[in-house]
């Protein structure tokens, strides 16, 4: 008789299809995100709106995300987050699909701020629920390598609305990231895992890690946090306004600037994250401070070249802006790793809420309508100079947590 030989299939862990599958949403999130920047003259065109308005729909957005924040963060301590995280991503992929119908501004006003509410579901449950598959040691590795969706979406949505723009009218490119959404959120349904809360946390699980209160005196947490607030404002005004800032004073075309920031961001933004985080993975070998270390020299790196690229010549101007994004990316796994690892599975996504909302509040929600007020009065180039300010003062509370940084070597006990 023949005998049947049976070969295992190695199976794929739940903690690498979740990361995955998140990773999907977040690239589809900073898609949308970009479009409009890529954009900016073509709605202005339909609307004849002012550079102060158009600042004003990243307004509305990070308003109303940052006013959820806090209470999808309190449901995502309490509560399952796979569902929440569905939900967030079915009603993100459902406005997205509204802009069809949008025909004047309030009403893209309005299609923001409700883009917006559904943004403050998987962009504050996602790290707390990576957190809980890792532990302390390999965030970094983990949120470098999910948070590579930030440069690569960025490209993407700049160049859809850019190019596509250009093409087909400035509705079509929001269809390219809202049906692939919806699937997204059903195979999450689908094959999405729900990990046990704190599973890898080794750090002791002290006051000011486990509770609400308890975080409003976390030197750790503070400082990374208005950190990243005051790195926020700089990085959400110069996003915003970077392509138009090249169309104006080095002379591209719609099309042409969102190529060229579509391709320096995609090319720094992948390079910087891996780099920074696998040179800030290295450091923790040596130093428990090397997340806030890494993020400091990062944000200090690129003052020099922000400041060539808004006033240095108008040939430098690209040269500059892709030595300065690449310095800027290099913090975004160890400072996100930094935040996540300064609080425990209790408070996590409350945490991760609140810190949203203060990087929000603090920094990208009025940063671009700011930015476009000093245009509007002046001209662009001194609107982007401003940002420059916020990146000195985010290396100052970088500097100064290094001082706070939790030793990753403890392992988790009573509560003290």
């Amino acid at each position: 008789m023949p005998i049947a030989i049976q070969v295992s299939r190695p199976r794929v862990s739940p903690a690498v299809v979740t990361l995955g599958l998140l990773i999907a949403l977040n690239l589809l999130n900073y898609i949308d995100r970009y479009i409009l920047p890529g954009e900016v003259s073509l709605i202005q065109r339909e609307f004849h709106s002012t550079d102060q308005q158009m600042g004003a729909l990243t307004t509305a957005l990070f308003f109303f995300y940052m006013f959820a924040a806090p209470l999808t963060g309190w449901l995502g301590d309490r509560f399952p987050r796979k569902p929440l995280i569905i939900a967030g991503a079915v009603l993100w992929s459902v406005a997205t699909l509204g802009t069809a119908w949008v025909h004047d501004y309030w009403t893209l006003f309005a299609r923001h701020a409700l883009v917006g509410v559904g943004e403050a579901t998987f962009g504050i449950f996602a790290p707390a629920v990576l957190a809980d598959f890792y532990p302390e040691r390999d965030r970094n590795r983990i949120l470098s390598i999910f948070y590579l969706a930030i440069p690569v979406g960025a490209a993407l949505g700049y160049l859809a609305g850019g190019q596509l723009g250009t093409l087909w009218g400035w509705r079509a490119p929001f269809f390219f990231c809202a049906i692939p959404g919806l699937v997204v959120a059903a195979l999450y349904a689908w094959i999405g895992r729900e990990p046990v809360r704190g599973a890898s946390d080794h750090i002791k699980p002290t006051l000011s890690r486990t509770t609400f209160w308890g975080l409003f005196s976390n030197p750790a947490y503070l400082t990374a946090t208005f950190g990243l607030a005051m790195l926020t404002f700089a990085m959400g005004g110069i996003s915003a306004w970077v392509p138009e800032f090249l169309r104006r004073s080095a002379g591209l075309s719609v099309g042409s600037a969102s190529q060229v920031v579509g391709a320096i961001t995609v090319i720094d933004g992948i390079a910087g994250t891996l780099i920074g985080g696998w040179i800030a993975q290295r450091w923790l070998r040596t130093n428990h401070r090397a997340l806030y270390l890494l993020s400091f020299w990062s944000v200090a790196l690129t003052l020099p070249f922000g400041a060539l690229v808004f006033f240095g010549p108008h040939t430098w101007s690209i040269p500059a802006l892709f030595a300065a994004e690449f310095f800027l990316f290099l913090n975004t796994g160890p400072l996100n790793a930094a935040i996540i690892n300064s609080v425990s599975a209790p408070v996590r996504a409350t945490a991760v809420s609140l810190n949203l909302f203060f990087i929000h509040f603090f920094g990208d929600t009025f940063s671009p309508q700011i930015i476009g007020a000093i245009s509007d009065r002046s001209n662009l180039r001194i609107g982007l100079g401003a940002t420059l300010i916020f990146l000195v003062l985010s290396c100052l509370f970088l500097r100064a947590g290094a001082r706070f940084a939790p030793p990753l070597e403890e392992t988790a006990g009573v509560i003290s």
